[in-house]
């Protein structure tokens, strides 16, 4: 059996490689799009006990004379096959009909995703829906199961020594919200543009806005219909905020209604000649809005200086309020504006204290101070046990695991004493910018069917580790056996481990999974910092969706 040298070792350690994203566009006309195969896929059901089986059925519509090849072993992975069976054809005409059942499996609880099957059909790829399928566990019997009594309660004294730490996360966490709340809420902030504009009297507001619509070049862009609507609204907001009328939500003939009955008591002196041409651009602006009237450029425009008019003829045509009344309107909307101001302080002070003491409390007591200290501090390996993980095969023969983060392939150039016995070697890793977390899948295919001596690999590995500065390596070995039931060797251990761009050395664990059979070998390499209980829980999760294909 040939050993990769430490060089190629070195090489693989690496861990840069470019991510190439392809984007396939394809195009038919009506014609060839009729000749295009059709593909559908279904299952029986999507939610299924440990053992129980799913039938997944592939359908294939296309020309008698295609060559079609569905999937075949295990492509259905996290999903195990239990049975692929024979394939169905009906023939009709000049179009044939293949259906494919496959029975799929799964021995752990939990959600899975059915990965898309690629459907090869005269050497092009075609690909089935991916279906999410919910693995329920089953009940346990506990009324014939042997019971054993409760242990009596033992008294433990409890330790202070974390109290400290949680008030100081706790203080911590109040003058990051007391700040905030200063910032967002009690501070005076500097008015926008818009908020100036909306503190203006309605007449000046009304006046400022009907100019920035003269400036607009909505009529030179040919948005008539956001002019008039824009022209409108201008008026109407006026009028229901100045002469206190419904304005916004009335229709055209109720607003003139409302105008000629305040002219008619006499608190609204306009002349009818202008509620007329009010009425008149109004229509106007409905024809715009509601059946894609066009009017001429220049009409548009002096339906804008019309409004205008009527806006200071309204202003002229309103009773002067006394000077009392306006001292009292006045006086009375700063003490409004205060009491809400005030009243809006305290409460959304008083709530987000309560919230954010009341929710750290019950994060300590529930999680620890530990979990919610990492989740404030944003611990790498949390952070990447709590991504969406994807599960993908890598090399060949291919590795299928399921990781938090997608294993970049390495670019590996073999030196030529090693071509002689190594055909290709494709190699697949991950290491995370902070801490020793690290990820790598490797396959082999050799020039010679031989069996691959695990000892002399492992015996390099371990080489490598010391070349990179490890130090006091601990090495225990076992079998192990994937869920399908492929066997292999497990060496795992503890030592001292280089930081990467550091010599400072740090206690770490790791694990390597050895695969292999007649020219070729597999292999997974695992390793973290020690007493990291999330990258443990992450190590468990990859080791346990762990699956190989022995066939070279």
């Amino acid at each position: 059996m040939y050993t990769i040298s430490t060089k190629i070792k070195r090489i693989i350690s690496d861990w840069s490689a470019p991510v190439l994203l392809l984007y396939f566009l394809f195009f038919a006309n009506p014609i060839i799009a009729q000749l295009q195969p059709i593909i559908h896929s279904k299952a029986d059901t999507t939610n299924i006990k440990i053992g129980e089986q799913i039938k997944f059925t592939v359908t294939v519509e296309a020309d008698s004379t295609a060559q079609v090849f569905f999937p075949e072993g295990q492509t259905f992975s996290p999903l195990e096959t239990v049975e692929a069976f024979k394939t169905d054809t009906t023939r009709k005409k000049d179009r044939i009909t293949l259906q494919k059942i496959y029975a799929l499996t799964q021995f752990d609880s939990g959600s899975y995703v059915l990965p898309a099957q690629r459907i090869e059909i005269n050497g092009d790829g075609f690909f089935t829906d991916s279906l999410q399928v919910e693995v329920a566990t089953v009940a346990v019997d506990t009324v014939n199961q042997k019971m054993y009594d409760i242990k009596p309660l033992i008294s433990v004294q409890k330790s202070n020594s974390n109290f400290w730490k949680i008030l100081l996360i706790v203080l911590l966490i109040i003058l990051i919200a007391g700040g905030l709340i200063y910032w967002f809420i009690i501070r005076k902030k500097p008015l926008t543009e818009e908020e100036k504009v909306a503190l203006l009297p309605p007449y000046d507001r009304a006046l400022l806005e009907l100019k920035r619509l003269e400036n607009s070049k909505y009529l030179i862009q040919d948005k008539y219909k956001v002019y008039y609507s824009e022209l409108t609204a201008i008026v109407r907001s006026y009028l229901e905020e100045e002469v206190h009328i419904s304005a916004l939500e009335s229709t055209t003939s109720e607003l003139i209604d409302k105008l000629e009955m305040l002219q008619d008591a006499g608190e609204l002196k306009l002349e009818d000649n202008t509620i007329k041409q009010f009425e008149n651009i109004l229509q106007t602006a409905d024809l715009v809005k509601f059946a894609r009237s066009k009017p001429p450029t220049k009409v548009a425009e002096q339906d804008r200086k019309a409004i205008e008019e009527i806006v200071v003829k309204t202003k002229e045509a309103l009773p002067e309020p006394t000077e009392e009344e306006l001292l009292e309107q006045e006086e009375y909307q700063e003490i409004i504006a205060l009491k809400k101001r005030k009243k809006k302080i305290i409460s959304i002070a008083s709530a987000a204290a309560i919230v954010i003491l009341v929710s750290i409390g019950g994060l300590i007591t529930y999680l620890g101070p530990s979990y919610v200290w990492d989740t404030i501090t944003g611990h790498p390996t949390k952070t990447l046990l709590e991504r969406e993980w994807v599960s993908s095969s890598y090399g060949y023969p291919p590795i299928i695991v399921e990781t938090p983060e997608v294993l970049v392939r390495q670019e590996v150039k073999l030196p030529p004493e090693a071509k002689a016995n190594i055909k290709e070697l494709q190699a697949f890793m991950y290491r995370s910018e902070k801490g020793l977390f690290t990820v790598g899948t490797t396959s082999t295919t050799l020039n010679k069917p031989e069996e691959p001596d695990f000892n002399q690999v492992v015996e390099q590995i371990l080489k490598n580790f010391e070349d990179q500065g490890a130090k006091n390596i601990i090495t225990k070995q076992e079998e192990f056996v994937t869920l399908s039931g492929v066997r292999g060797i497990k060496v795992f251990g503890r030592g001292n481990f280089a930081l990467p761009n550091s010599k400072e050395l740090v206690s770490g664990q790791y694990t390597i999974i050895l695969f292999g059979g007649n020219g070729f070998q597999q292999q997974l390499i695992l390793s973290w910092l020690d007493k990291d209980v999330y990258a443990e829980e992450i190590v468990n999760r990859i080791i346990g969706s762990l699956e190989v294909k022995t066939e070279a």
